[in-house]
C-alpha cells in the first residue's frame, strides 16, 4: 500500500528542482563567457589599420564649414534711373582703374539736367533783377530823405523870418507858432524817413540773402546731378577681377541698383557657418584651421554674426596667408575651430576606434597578435587622438572599428 506524500515534502521538492535549474544555467552561462574570453579571434591585416603612439602636441576642434571669398570687394551700383545699353565686360574678366564696364542710357537724366540748369540761370537773373529793383527803390528813398532835408532848412529859415519880424513889429506870434509847427512836421517827417530807410536797408539784404540762397542749394542739385550722369559711365575704381555684371540689356533699373562687382583676388577671407548648439564655443579670436585637400592654412575668427538663421550661426576668419595660390572665390573647405591645446602628450593617429567616450578599450599590435587595453582618451581632432595612459611611446594601435572584437582579450593578426 502506497503511503501519500505530504505538501510539505513535496513543496520542498519543487524547490531542489529549481534551484538545480538556476545552477545548471548559471554554470552554463559562465562555461559559455570564460570559452569566448579565451577563444583566440583573428583578422586579417589587410582589414585593419593602426597608428604609432608618439610624443607630440594636439589641438582639440569643433567641425564647421566654409566658403572662401574675397576680402575686398566692391559693389558698383547704379547712380541714376536709367537702361542698360551695353555691357562691355564679362563676369571673370580682368579690369583696371578707370575701365569702362558698361554704360547706361542716361538721356532721361540728361534731360533733367538741362532743365535744372536753366531753372539755376533764371533764377540768377531774377536775384540780378531784385537787387536792381531793390536798388531803384532805396534811391528813390534817399531822394525823398534829400527833399525832406532841403523843407526843414526852409523851415528853420522860416522860423528865424518870424522871429524877426515879430521883433519889428511886422508878425504876429501865431506867425512864429505856425512856422515852428511847420519845422517840427518836417524834422517828424525826416525821422519816419530815415527808419524806412535803415528797413528797407535791412529788407534788401534779407531777400538778396534769400535769393542767393536757394540759388546756391540748386547749384548744389545740379552738382550731384552732373556727377551722378558722371558716375553713369560706369568704370572700374580699382584693379580686379570682375565677378559679376548685369547685362540683360534694355533692362530699367532704379538708382542704387547693383550693377557689378569687382573683387580683388589677391586677398582672400573665409566665411563659416555652424550649427548652434555649440555657439557658446564660438567666439572672436578664436584659432581656426582650414583644411583644403591635404594641405592646411591658419588664421582666426574675427566677427561673429548676432543673428542665427535656420539654427546656423555664420562668422568671419581672417587668414594668416590670405594670398595662398589654393584659395579660390566661392570654394567650399573645411573649417576646424581650435578649442583647447595640449603640448607634449601621446597621440596616434585619430581613426574610428576611438569614436566612444572617455574610457574604452583599444587594441595595441604585439607582433602577430592584438591585445585589448583600457585607456583613458583625451583631446581629439580630424588628425589625432589623444591618448593618456595604457599605451607607451612606438606601440602600434589598431585605428580602426574593433566593436566586433569587444568580447575578445586578444586577437590574431593574419597576414
Amino acid at each position: 500500500m502506497d503511503k501519500e506524500i505530504t505538501l510539505e515534502v513535496a513543496s520542498q521538492k519543487r524547490k531542489k528542482a529549481v534551484w538545480v535549474v538556476l545552477a545548471a544555467l548559471t554554470g552554463l552561462v559562465l562555461t559559455i563567457w570564460v570559452l569566448r574570453s579565451f577563444i583566440k579571434s583573428s583578422v586579417n591585416a589587410s582589414e585593419i589599420t593602426t597608428g604609432r603612439v608618439e610624443i607630440g602636441n594636439i589641438e582639440n576642434t569643433i567641425n564647421a564649414t566654409g566658403e572662401v571669398l574675397p576680402e575686398f570687394e566692391e559693389i558698383v551700383t547704379s547712380p541714376i534711373n536709367a537702361s542698360i545699353k551695353n555691357a562691355l565686360m564679362d563676369a571673370g574678366n580682368k579690369v583696371n582703374a578707370g575701365q569702362s564696364i558698361l554704360t547706361l542710357d542716361k538721356s532721361a537724366t540728361q534731360t533733367e539736367y538741362d532743365k535744372q540748369k536753366f531753372q539755376l540761370e533764371s533764377k540768377r537773373n531774377d536775384i540780378s533783377k531784385l537787387k536792381l529793383d531793390l536798388g531803384k527803390s532805396f534811391y528813390d528813398i534817399q531822394s525823398n530823405n534829400a527833399i525832406k532835408q532841403l523843407r526843414i532848412s526852409d523851415f528853420t529859415d522860416a522860423v528865424e523870418n518870424a522871429k524877426r519880424l515879430y521883433k519889428a513889429g511886422g508878425a504876429t506870434r501865431e506867425d512864429i507858432e505856425q512856422a515852428e509847427l511847420n519845422l517840427k512836421v518836417a524834422q517828424l517827417e525826416k525821422k519816419q524817413l530815415e527808419n524806412e530807410i535803415k528797413n528797407k536797408q535791412k529788407t534788401m539784404q534779407i531777400e538778396i540773402k534769400e535769393a542767393e540762397i536757394a540759388a546756391a542749394i540748386q547749384q548744389n542739385d545740379l552738382n550731384a546731378l552732373q556727377r551722378k550722369l558722371n558716375l553713369a559711365d560706369v568704370t572700374a575704381t580699382r584693379k580686379g577681377v570682375i565677378t559679376y555684371v548685369n547685362k540683360n540689356i534694355g533692362a530699367n533699373i532704379h538708382e542704387g541698383e547693383t550693377l557689378a562687382r569687382i573683387a580683388d583676388l589677391g586677398s582672400f577671407k573665409v566665411q563659416g557657418s555652424m550649427a548652434d548648439n555649440q555657439a557658446d564655443e564660438l567666439h572672436a579670436g578664436i584659432p581656426v584651421i582650414i583644411r583644403i585637400n591635404d594641405n592646411q592654412l591658419r588664421g582666426h575668427v574675427t566677427n561673429v554674426s548676432p543673428s542665427i538663421q535656420n539654427s546656423i550661426i555664420s562668422f568671419d576668419i581672417q587668414l594668416d596667408d590670405r594670398s595662398n595660390k589654393l584659395l579660390r572665390p566661392n570654394m567650399k573647405v573645411d573649417v576646424f575651430l581650435v578649442t583647447a591645446t595640449h603640448n607634449k602628450i601621446m597621440r596616434v593617429t585619430n581613426g574610428p576606434a576611438f569614436k566612444g567616450p572617455a574610457v574604452q578599450d583599444i587594441f595595441v599590435v604585439n607582433g602577430g597578435k592584438a591585445e585589448r587595453r583600457t585607456v583613458h582618451l583625451g583631446l581629439s581632432n580630424f588628425d589625432y587622438a589623444e591618448i593618456k595612459d595604457g599605451v607607451k611611446p612606438n606601440d602600434v594601435v589598431i585605428t580602426s572599428d574593433m566593436s566586433e572584437f569587444k568580447n575578445s582579450k586578444e586577437i590574431t593578426i593574419n597576414q
